[in-house]
C-alpha cells in the first residue's frame, strides 16, 4: 500500500455511525479499510489520524471558480476547506461554449463574478483559448502549468450563454430555428462531457427565456442523463412562485431538478422556509428528482448591475451603461429600484443600507470597498465609473430559514463563493468548515454524519459518480481528514480570506493538496465528465 491512514473515525458519507478504522491507499484509489480491532493495516507511508475524523472530500455543488482553476495553481481557498470537487457554470452564465462575437461582452458581464474583462489574451491570466464545452474541459485538465488543477471540477452547459450564441441579449422570445439551435448547443455540452445545464433567470440573457423554452431545453437535458441547476426567478417577493415554477417544469419535462443557493431572503420571507421545504415534499411525493444547496450564511452576493430591471439590461453590458448615463432612462430605473422593486432585485423596493460593495474592476475605485451604498445616484456612480463590474454583498437573509432549510434531506453544500474582489464573501472561503464547526459542533443543527452525507456522498448521487463521495474500497481516494473538536471557519466578513483551522489534511486523487495544514504543491484534479 502506499498510504494507510491509521485510526481515524470514519465518517463515510453514508449517513451510517462513525467507525474507528484504518484505510489504505493505492493507484489514487481507497484499496482496504479494517477496523481498528483487526488487523492493522501496512503500507510504505503511514499517517496516524488518532483524533481526526476521515470524510470524503466535500463537493461544493455551487461555485465560481471557472477562471480561478485556471488562473491560481493553488487555489487554498477551496483546497483547505476539503474540498475536492467544484460545480462550476453556475448561474446560466460561463465561457464555454462561446464564439468570437459572444466572448468579449459575456467576460463584460460576469468579469465581477470571476475578474478580467473584454479582450482575448488579457492581463486577467487566461488565454481563451477555448469555444466549446469539451476544449473548456480539456483546458482544466491541462490546468494552469499543464499539469492539473488543485481540485475535481464538473460543469454545467450555462442556459444565458447558449442563449446569447442563438438569441443575443433581446428580450424577445426565440424564434424555432433559435430554439433548435439552443437544443443543439445543450445536447453538445452534455455529449462533451458537461453534467447538466444552468440558468441565472434574474440575470440576462436567460432571464428572457419563459417556461416553454426552458422546459424544450431540459427535455435534452433529461435524455442525456442529465440534470437541471435554476437560479430561479426571485428569491423576495416571489420566490414561492419561482421555486414551483421549478418543480412544474422538472414535471413536464422529466428532467433531474437541483434548486441553487435555495434560500428564502428578504423582509417578505422571514420565518416563510416551511412553505418551501412544504412545496419540495410535495413535489418528492410526486416522484420529482429534486435536490438543493445552500450556504450557511444569512448575506448573499451578486454584481451591482444585477440589481439592475431587466429591461435596463436588454441589448448586453453597453447598452446597460447608455441607460445609466441618460438622466431620463435613469430616472426610470431608480423608480424600478426604490419604488417598485425590480425583478433583478427580486420584487422587493430596495433597502440600500443592506448593499455593501465587495469588489470592483477598477482598482482606482477602491475606495468603495467595504462601504455601504446610501442610494440609487451612488450605485449609478459607481455603475458607470466601474463599467458594470462592482460586486456586492447583500445583507437580507434569515437564520431561522438558514437552518430549516439546511435540515431537509433533499439539502447539499454549496459556497456560491465568489473569489474575485477585495472584500469577498466568507462564504468562498469558510462554507464547509463553517457547518461542521457551527451548525453540527456549536448548535446541533445537523449530526457530524448528517451533515458529512450532505456535502459528500448526496452531492456525488446527484452527479451521478458511482466511486465518489463515500470511503468504501475501491472509490476514488478523495478525502479530508478534519479535527471535529476545531473546525471551523477562519474567514469573516472583517477577514474573508482568512483559512480554515482544524482541517489538517486533504487528498486529491490520493495525492496530499494540504498537508498538516500548508497547501502543497500537487495538482491532481482534473475534469470529472458527465456520461451524456
Amino acid at each position: 500500500m502506499e498510504l494507510v491512514i491509521r485510526g481515524a473515525l470514519v465518517v463515510d458519507g453514508s449517513g451510517a455511525p462513525g467507525r474507528r478504522a484504518d484505510v489504505a491507499l493505492a493507484g489514487g484509489r481507497i484499496a482496504a479499510i479494517s477496523a481498528v480491532a483487526g488487523p492493522r493495516l501496512t503500507g510504505r507511508r503511514v499517517l496516524d489520524a488518532g483524533g481526526l475524523v476521515l470524510a470524503p472530500g466535500f463537493v461544493d455543488m455551487h461555485a465560481h471558480s471557472d477562471l480561478a482553476l485556471l488562473r491560481d495553481p493553488e487555489h487554498t481557498a477551496k483546497a483547505a476547506q476539503g474540498v475536492t470537487l467544484e460545480v462550476i457554470g453556475q448561474d446560466g452564465l460561463s465561457y464555454a461554449p462561446v464564439d468570437d462575437r459572444v466572448l468579449d461582452p459575456l467576460r463584460r458581464q460576469i468579469a465581477g463574478w470571476n475578474g478580467g474583462g473584454p479582450g482575448g489574451s488579457s492581463s486577467d491570466g487566461v488565454a481563451f483559448d477555448w469555444r466549446t464545452v469539451g476544449a473548456y474541459l480539456d483546458r482544466l485538465d491541462r490546468g494552469p502549468g499543464g499539469d492539473g488543477i488543485a481540485v475535481n471540477a464538473a460543469y454545467l452547459v450555462p442556459q444565458g450563454t447558449v442563449r446569447a450564441l442563438a438569441v443575443g441579449w433581446e428580450d424577445r422570445p426565440a424564434t424555432d430555428g433559435e430554439l433548435a439551435h439552443m437544443k443543439r448547443l445543450v445536447a453538445e455540452g452534455l455529449a462533451q462531457g458537461a453534467v447538466g445545464m444552468s440558468s441565472g433567470l434574474t440575470y440576462t440573457p436567460g432571464m428572457y427565456a419563459p417556461t416553454a423554452e426552458l422546459t424544450e431545453l431540459c427535455r435534452v437535458v433529461a435524455a442525456h442523463g442529465g440534470y437541471y441547476c435554476p437560479h430561479h426567478r426571485s428569491y423576495g417577493a416571489g420566490a414561492l412562485g419561482a421555486y414551483a415554477e421549478m418543480l412544474g417544469l422538472a414535471r413536464d419535462s422529466g428532467c433531474a431538478l437541483h434548486l441553487a443557493h435555495a434560500t428564502m431572503n428578504f423582509d417578505v420571507n422571514a420565518g416563510r422556509a416551511a412553505e418551501l421545504t412544504a412545496l419540495l415534499d410535495r413535489a418528492l411525493a410526486d416522484g420529482v428528482d429534486v435536490s438543493l444547496d445552500t450556504y450557511p450564511y444569512l448575506a448573499g452576493c451578486t454584481t451591482l448591475a444585477a440589481l439592475l430591471p431587466s429591461w435596463a439590461a436588454a441589448g448586453g453590458p453597453e447598452a446597460t451603461l447608455a441607460r445609466l448615463r441618460d438622466a431620463d432612462t435613469a430616472a426610470r430605473i431608480r423608480h424600478a429600484l426604490d419604488v417598485e422593486g425590480s425583478d433583478g432585485s427580486h420584487g422587493v423596493p430596495m433597502d440600500w443600507s443592506t448593499i455593501e460593495v465587495s469588489g470592483v474592476g477598477d482598482p482606482a475605485l477602491a475606495e468603495w470597498v467595504g462601504r455601504r451604498l446610501p442610494d440609487f445616484d451612488a450605485a449609478r456612480r459607481l455603475l458607470l465609473d466601474d463599467r458594470l463590474a462592482t460586486t456586492i454583498l447583500q445583507h437580507v437573509g434569515h437564520e431561522e430559514n438558514v437552518r430549516a432549510i439546511m435540515a431537509h434531506p433533499a439539502h447539499t453544500g454549496g459556497s456560491d463563493g465568489i473569489l474575485h474582489g477585495a472584500k469577498p464573501h466568507p462564504r468562498a472561503y469558510g462554507t464547509f468548515p463553517h457547518y461542521l464547526g457551527h451548525y453540527v459542533r456549536e448548535l446541533g443543527v445537523l449530526t457530524l454524519e448528517e451533515c458529512v452525507h450532505h456535502l459528500t456522498a448526496r452531492p456525488a448521487a446527484r452527479l451521478r459518480l458511482a466511486d465518489r463521495g463515500l470511503v468504501r474500497e475501491g472509490y476514488v481516494a478523495d478525502l479530508v481528514l478534519f479535527d471535529p473538536a476545531t473546525v471551523a471557519a477562519g474567514a469573516t466578513y472583517e477577514e474573508p480570506r482568512r483559512g480554515p483551522v482544524g482541517v489538517p489534511y486533504v487528498l486529491v486523487g490520493g495525492e496530499f493538496v494540504i498537508r498538516e495544514g500548508r497547501r502543497t504543491t500537487a495538482v491532481p484534479g482534473r475534469a470529472v465528465r458527465g456520461r451524456g
